[in-house]
């Protein structure tokens, strides 16, 4: 009697800085498009009680809870209660010892920068830090981060990875949302791309089950700037593909904390309910049961 082999999960979660939802359909992003082909893209509205801003965004997004509960309220994350709510690659690490991975270049993401860092100890961290807060230098990071993360998605393990890109981001701010950010936004698909290759490429990619988690923070206004309640900058995003995940727009609404509970629904982990998550795995419609 022939026994199948034992699935083996893994998620990458590529969090693409302040990325209006309202310009996908205008600048043409292939790769995000092939996520969201084989599987879903659905808009995300920041929670009423949560600052448009990247601090407290991202900590919900990854420790799938509201800033009443990890205490990040702004860029600066003094006074956060990360310890007791901690970010979905540190609990992995930490709890389940698997294998997780993140890069990144924002201070606060993953260095004792800003009250920082957002991971606290993930199994394995790639920092790249900017020459010069420019958008310039900005293209150069997001480029080196996804360098070092192909490397680590091609020639090692991660079960669970989180890749930061923040220059589109950082275009907004100093240019605003005009053709500069738009082609940042072409260079950030293009650096999905070569994300979703090297996951394609690995040697063990047959006997793997890959969901693929891409999500954005935040919008802008069209000047470029965030942290009021415009539509603009409330409306965020994310895309999913993979086994189980919706192959049409989930029936239900989906949120800033379900990202980190579906990393977990995806690799099998149940959600201890001390962890007292405010999100869940993403609603379904329609499931498929092939993998990315």
């Amino acid at each position: 009697m022939s026994t199948a082999a034992p699935s083996r999960p893994r998620v990458l979660v590529v969090g693409i800085d302040g990325v209006r939802y309202d310009l996908l359909e205008q600048v043409p992003m292939p790769r995000l498009a092939e996520v969201a082909e084989a599987g879903f893209l659905a808009p995300v509205t920041v929670a009423e009680s949560t600052p448009t801003m990247s601090g407290p965004c991202w900590a919900t997004i990854v420790t799938g809870v509201e800033p009443a509960k990890h205490g990040v309220w702004g860029n600066h994350l003094a006074g956060h209660r990360l310890d007791v709510f901690p970010d979905f690659a540190t609990r992995l690490a930490r709890q389940d010892r698997r294998r997780t991975f993140v890069a990144a270049g924002w201070d606060p993401l993953v260095i004792g920068e800003s009250g920082g860092p957002l991971f606290r100890a993930p199994g394995r961290l790639s920092y790249v830090a900017p020459a010069e807060d420019t958008p310039e230098a900005w293209e150069t990071v997001d480029e080196e981060v996804t360098r070092e993360a192909v490397h680590v998605l091609g020639t090692a393990d991660p079960e669970a990875s989180f890749v930061y890109l923040g220059a589109v981001d950082e275009t907004a701010h100093f240019l605003g949302c005009g053709e500069e950010y738009r082609a940042s936004m072409r260079a950030a698909d293009q650096r999905l791309g070569r994300l979703l290759d090297a996951v394609r490429g690995r040697a063990g990619y047959p006997d793997e089950e890959w969901t693929v988690i891409v999500v954005t923070d935040h919008g802008h206004v069209d000047a470029g700037g965030h942290g009021g309640r415009t539509t603009e900058e409330r409306t965020a995003w994310v895309a999913c593909a993979g086994p189980g995940i919706p192959v049409a727009p989930p029936t239900g609404e989906i949120r800033h904390p379900d990202v980190a509970a579906q990393v977990y629904a995806s690799l099998g982990r149940p959600i201890d309910p001390h962890w007292t998550l405010d999100g869940r795995p993403f609603p379904l419609a329609r499931p498929v049961p092939a993998a990315f």
